[in-house]
């Protein structure tokens, strides 16, 4: 069968990286927003293949939702037999129960529209903490979720060798775990209670901080306000360094300075989303299970 990669601009270092892995060719997607916020969408020249790989990382999601509605309706009418969709930052899992009489529960309301579009999807480090697998958000059967915090943890180690890695709340416990054993490092998960979307209480874990070099590591990063008052706490604690390292460098509004202001020194992420910070590259891990998708589903077709 015969696959492409289709690509928007602000994401073309990392998607044709992932391409290059693969070994499929990578095509550029224009893009135009009229006056009236409107978009304007328009394929390559190049006839489309049977297999469609989009990567489309979906931090600020809104518009590119309607994108990929707009893309994979067109690339159907277009003899699109298969679309495959790799988002590496995975948006509107959080929201996973209604908190308030009334809330919609986005994370299966876009779960499901997803799933109607594509035809499998791939993404990394998706926000599952009161669900088991991928596929009970997005009902495909070829649902992957990858988890970046082995390859964070190796990034660590070659900067901090002796660091403490630190969880920012109860739900980073089973990743932060995983990365401490991926590298060995020693690891601890603080307590949280959150008093709204800026507004949170951190506990530390009991565990002997001072003259320690802690990182603390998380899945993403939004507002900035539980890594910066967990970094507060561990150099109040006697930590000799704070640094952060997270999957997902969403860092809204004025998160960045604010994790700085409480004196972490250096903030690592991977590619998942463009940012200053980005150290891990995601490409090999994606092309893997981009191969193993592919490979599945030729398997079942000839079955």
């Amino acid at each position: 069968m015969q696959v492409s990669l289709l690509y928007f601009d602000e994401e073309s270092p990392a998607a044709q990286r992932l391409a290059a892995a693969v070994g499929i060719e990578a095509m550029r997607m224009e893009r135009h927003r009229f006056p009236d916020e409107e978009l304007c969408l328009r394929l390559p020249d190049a006839e489309l293949p049977e297999c469609l790989v989009v990567y489309r990382s979906l931090n600020r999601p809104n518009d590119k939702l309607v994108e990929l509605m707009l893309l994979a309706r067109h690339a159907r009418e277009r003899g699109v037999r298969r679309l495959v969709l790799v988002a590496p930052y995975l948006a509107y899992m959080r929201q996973d129960i209604a908190f308030r009489p009334g809330e919609l529960v986005s994370q299966r309301l876009v779960g499901g529209f997803l799933a109607e579009l594509f035809d499998a999807l791939i993404t990394v480090d998706p926000h599952l903490h009161r669900i088991e697998r991928l596929e009970q958000a997005v009902p495909l059967r070829q649902a992957v979720a990858l988890s970046a915090a082995p390859a964070l943890a190796e990034a660590i180690a070659e900067r901090r060798r002796d660091a403490l890695l630190l969880g920012p709340d109860a739900e980073s416990a089973q990743w932060v775990e995983s990365a401490a054993r991926a590298t060995g490092l020693a690891y601890g998960v603080c307590t949280k209670q959150r008093h709204g979307d800026r507004e949170v209480e951190i506990a530390l874990p009991e565990l002997a901080l001072a003259g320690r070099r802690v990182v603390l590591l998380d899945d993403i990063a939004s507002s900035g306000r539980t890594l910066a008052q967990a970094a507060r706490r561990v150099l109040a604690a006697g930590a000799a360094g704070v640094d952060v390292a997270v999957t997902h460098a969403l860092f809204a509004g004025d998160a960045l300075s604010v994790i700085r202001q409480a004196g972490v020194e250096e903030v690592w992420s991977t590619d998942s989303i463009p940012h200053q910070s980005n150290a891990v590259l995601l490409a090999p891990a994606l092309a893997t299970a981009l191969n193993n998708v592919m490979a599945e589903h030729w398997h079942h077709s000839q079955v």
